[in-house]
């Protein structure tokens, strides 16, 4: 059952969001990842927030989607956000509160409510 119901996500919103989120408007950004298995190329489509010059992943599905594990199988992806791509040298667990807190309100008090605990930092390499 949750299988079909990320595969309709995926074929179906974000087809959606996936152009939105390349085009630097709305509330979504793009995870690029290569497959772990397959080597390919692919762009997942995000709610994140900002955490200084990081950025917060709240994982909705839990640790097991496919970007994720790719992400850190490869240990770097690229996050395209307001139209500017940042690389991405590591993720890291990051605690419930302070995910919350990088969320804000009103979308910390919806994942509150949804029990939403699990949050990922995505660091953003240094430049230079």
């Amino acid at each position: 059952m949750r299988a079909a119901w990320l595969g309709l996500l995926k074929h179906s919103l974000n087809r959606v969001t996936v152009p939105l989120a390349r085009s630097g408007h709305g509330p979504f950004a793009l995870v690029r990842h290569v497959g772990r298995r397959s080597g390919r190329c692919y762009e997942t489509p995000l709610l994140l927030a900002r955490y200084g010059d990081d950025f917060v992943a709240e994982l909705t599905y839990g640790p097991n989607v496919d970007w994720h594990r790719n992400v850190q199988a490869a240990g770097r992806c690229e996050v395209v956000a307001g139209g500017v791509t940042y690389e991405i040298d590591r993720i890291e667990t990051f605690p419930t509160a302070a995910g919350l807190r990088a969320f804000g309100n009103p979308a910390a008090v919806v994942l509150r409510l949804l029990r939403r605990r699990d949050f990922r930092l995505l660091r953003v390499a240094a430049s230079g």
